[in-house]
């Protein structure tokens, strides 16, 4: 049976939980500008896994219309009971690179408990690329939670602004592989003298990745 979108609409009124799972994965065969249209619908959905699954397909649909995108978005990141469910809103939120969502961002991120929240928020500040977001990004790297402070490495790369990088050169001597590595790969990004001798630094790493990553943000120095 060939998926349409009167198919996929049939399924995602449907009383079964499995068939409308299966008719937001179905959204991807179809013409964007219908998948965007029938989303909309997902994204209120009952289920938390339906309107995760919907959310999490507006960072490529969404570009149909940015301003109902957005308040779709900014609907699940602030009132979603389901901390996946605004996770995934963070998430295509930067993806969309929709600068409007920064505030709504940062009050999120001190207020919720949530540190999958935390985490993607973020993560998603990186791709956003709003400067405003340096100082949240500053405090989130002397966060608890080492995978929060990796994400904020990693985000501090991405913004492209040269005030991190006397943050990020402490961390280029930890212990995890992993934290260097995302040092190596954000000092890359932001370039300059003092990136460059760490990077000189961290090429001689032991660990293969990390030392890779220091050689080719010196190449592109160079």
């Amino acid at each position: 049976m060939s998926i349409t979108p009167e198919s996929v609409r049939q399924l995602l009124s449907s009383d079964d939980l499995g068939d409308r799972i299966r008719a937001v994965n179905q959204l991807r065969q179809l013409e964007p500008a219908r998948a965007f249209e029938l989303a909309q619908t997902a994204i209120s959905d009952s289920s938390p896994r339906v309107r995760y699954a919907a959310v999490s397909q507006m960072a490529s649909l969404g570009r149909q219309d940015l301003q109902t995108t957005f308040t779709l978005l900014r609907e699940r990141l602030l009132n979603d009971p389901e901390p996946d469910v605004q996770a995934a809103a963070a998430d295509s939120l930067g993806g969309l690179q929709l600068t409007e969502a920064f505030e709504d961002l940062q009050h999120l991120y001190e207020t919720t408990p949530e540190w999958l929240v935390k985490f993607s928020i973020v993560a998603a500040l990186g791709e956003l690329g709003d400067r405003r977001s340096f100082e949240l990004l500053e405090n989130a790297l002397s966060a608890g939670e080492e995978l929060i402070r990796m994400a904020a490495i990693s985000s501090l790369g991405e913004l492209g602004d040269v005030r991190a990088v006397p943050l990020l050169i402490p961390h280029a001597a930890h212990a995890d592989w992993q934290i260097r590595y995302r040092v190596a790969q954000a000092l890359a990004r932001l370039g300059g003298e003092n990136a460059r001798s760490i990077l000189e630094r961290l090429a001689q790493d032991e660990v293969e990745q990390v030392a890779d990553a220091a050689k080719t943000g010196i190449g592109h120095e160079a």
